[in-house]
């Protein structure tokens, strides 16, 4: 079991799940609809948690009553909060989901009144007994400081970073981390139609990786190329969170000490049961 602070932001999801995604100026009715808890880096956790590692999240809360959301489902799955920060002004941010049970697609529209995590916050934490940090590459600015600071005060520490949206700036971060996470819209933003063909124009030291969806993953280590096919379930069911789950199955893959060629497809693996069942329950599998 490793001791793993995730650092990004959580959410508050409705999700409507539709039989298929309506077109514009279309009038549906939702087959169920829910509210739970949400976020790249707070998912990545809960499925780390799952798979067995002592979780801790370091964010922003807001003082308002969808916090609890929030609180109720970390708590759920032991994920320690203590770190974040909380400020009494702001709304808790909101994604409005819709997930069509046709195809198992999924269409966001965000909301956020709430600021992002502060360099100041985060470099008051004692980050000495941790093994692995994670990072949601979002927030370009204060993120720099913190993967600086990070690299400045515990160089050994290993740090993962995600790379989900084209975000300016973001290059800068990449020679800060020792994982790089990118995913296909932001291989496809950089003008590239193969995550071969991406990964192989990085010139980063890092250990990278690049999932494709249906086309499986791919990883650069050392200059080599690994790919790993998808696993598709049974029956596609959810797509959302597969990226996140992905991740956390190739952070729980490499800090227990395994290939990167293994960990790939274990990542693989993961990202595949999730997408064949609604949300991120039952991630416990063994792999």
């Amino acid at each position: 079991m490793a001791r793993i602070l995730g650092t990004g932001i959580a959410t508050i999801d409705i999700i409507n799940h539709v039989s298929s995604y309506p077109a514009e100026d279309d009038e549906v009715r939702a087959l169920s609809q829910k509210q739970v808890r949400g976020g790249n880096a707070t998912n990545t956790l809960v499925v780390l948690s799952q798979q067995g590692h002592d979780c801790h999240w370091c964010g922003v809360l807001i003082d308002e009553a969808d916090a609890a959301i929030v609180e109720n489902d970390l708590k759920h799955y032991q994920i320690d909060y203590s770190h974040c920060q909380w400020l009494n002004q702001g709304k808790m941010p909101t994604s409005y989901i819709t997930l069509s049970e046709a195809s198992g697609s999924r269409s966001i529209v965000h909301y956020r009144d709430c600021p992002e995590l502060s360099f100041s916050h985060f470099s008051q934490l004692d980050l000495a007994a941790y093994d692995w940090l994670h990072f949601e590459g979002r927030n370009i600015d204060e993120l720099s400081q913190m993967l600086q600071w990070v690299k400045l005060n515990y160089p050994a520490l290993r740090c993962s970073l995600e790379v989900e949206k084209p975000r300016t700036g973001i290059e800068s971060l990449f020679d800060l981390a020792d994982v790089l996470m990118f995913s296909r819209p932001y291989a496809q933003s950089q003008g590239y139609q193969a995550a071969a063909d991406f990964l192989d124009s990085l010139r980063s030291e890092a250990l990278m990786s690049c999932s494709w969806g249906e086309q499986g993953a791919w990883l650069k280590h050392q200059g080599i190329v690994l790919h790993s096919p998808a696993f598709p379930p049974a029956q596609l069911k959810d797509t959302l969170g597969a990226g996140d789950t992905f991740n956390a199955g190739l952070i729980s893959a490499l800090v227990k000490g395994l290939s990167p060629g293994k960990a790939l497809e274990q990542a693989c693996r993961l990202a595949g049961h999730k997408c064949g069942q609604t949300g991120f329950a039952n991630l416990d599998i063994k792999l």
